[in-house]
């Protein structure tokens, strides 16, 4: 999702959990998308909240997608409850159900004593189609997007801020280059951060992730980035050779950032050439997701890798990305990134 849209999302989201809380219910919710952390939560919330523990085994019925068809579960919305205000129908892992789409019949008429939950991992709904479009009219749909790379960085720091807690950002990047795009991830490696931070501690910083979440900020492809953006040859291959040396490293990992990076050198190159170059609006859209806190290493590595440079390096990414799938021949993963470092340093 884009910068607007995850915000977007999260500020739904925990308006809806606000509402949860409160005791406040829509009859149907359609939670869906490729990023099942906003999805899960609600779900999770909804469960916890509709009804009180003695009333849930008379007015709450979980089924999973693959074990069901839309019949039972539009049967089992049409009861009324027993002895409650409200009974809930949880459809998980509803992408598996063959008939989901049918489910349109009863959304389009639903129960105001019905909570139903139609929660798919990873897939969404035909926004074509008469299912999306009756929980539209009469529900809340939640569309969970996956968030960019680039993008993981910003949502950590306001993940954090939402907590009550300040990360710094490069404590941030570092995170995110552990966690990857998984922000449930994210949230689990914070609780184990905040069990092991001293008490009070309402700031993180990189010292916090290196201790508590078992990265060293000094071999890690945030430290990579920046050593060739510098041109420092020896800081590059060495953290390289130690990347790559890793049991598990695949040169897959590192190649989404190392594209990211040099895309963003080739629209700031462009704009600096362009009669924007001193408009500061300008320079945060052509260097979106950048905490201004690093702008100075994108000024040295501009100069160092101007547009006509990192095309070339984009075309050199694309080369290893091949490689490192298969048709690298007896090279290691380890082997190959080191061979990439060396060829981008002298482009």
């Amino acid at each position: 999702m884009a910068a607007k849209g995850y915000i977007e999302t999260d500020r739904q989201v925990q308006s809806l959990l606000e509402d949860v809380r409160s005791g406040i219910f829509k009859p149907i919710y359609l939670l869906m998308g490729p990023e099942p952390y906003y999805p899960d939560m609600l779900c999770s919330a909804i469960e916890e909240n509709c009804l009180q523990e003695w009333e849930r085994d008379f007015n709450q019925l979980v089924c999973y997608g693959g074990e069901v068809d839309a019949e039972k579960v539009i049967t089992a919305a049409r009861r009324f409850p027993m002895m409650a205000e409200r009974q809930l129908v949880v459809l998980k892992e509803a992408q598996q159900m063959k008939s989901l789409e049918d489910l349109s019949f009863y959304c389009e008429n639903p129960l105001d004593s019905t909570v139903l939950v139609i929660l798919m991992h990873g897939a969404s709904a035909d926004k074509r189609r008469s299912l999306y479009k009756s929980v539209l009219k009469n529900g809340v749909v939640v569309d969970s997007q996956q968030l960019r790379d680039y993008e993981i960085p910003r949502w950590i720091e306001d993940y954090y801020h939402g907590r009550s807690l300040e990360i710094d950002p490069d404590a941030a990047v570092l995170l995110a280059e552990y966690a990857g795009s998984d922000l449930g991830k994210i949230a689990v490696e914070t609780e184990k951060l905040l069990k092991n931070l001293p008490e009070g501690c309402r700031n993180v910083r990189i010292a916090d992730i290196e201790k508590n979440v078992g990265m060293s900020r000094q071999f890690s492809i945030f430290e990579l980035t920046k050593a060739l953006s510098m041109k420092d040859a020896a800081q590059a291959f060495k953290i390289a050779e130690y990347m790559g040396s890793g049991a598990r490293f695949m040169l897959q990992m590192v190649m989404g950032a190392l594209h990211t990076h040099f895309m963003k050198l080739i629209r700031y190159g462009l704009l600096l050439r362009s009669p924007d170059a001193h408009d500061p609006k300008a320079k945060a859209a052509a260097l979106q997701g950048v905490n201004p806190y690093y702008y100075r290493e994108y000024d040295t590595a501009v100069r160092n890798y101007p547009p006509e440079k990192c095309l070339r390096i984009m075309n050199l990414l694309a080369d290893y990305d091949f490689k490192g799938k298969g048709d690298g021949g007896e090279a290691t993963q380890g082997e190959l990134l080191t061979e990439l470092v060396g060829k981008i340093l002298v482009i």
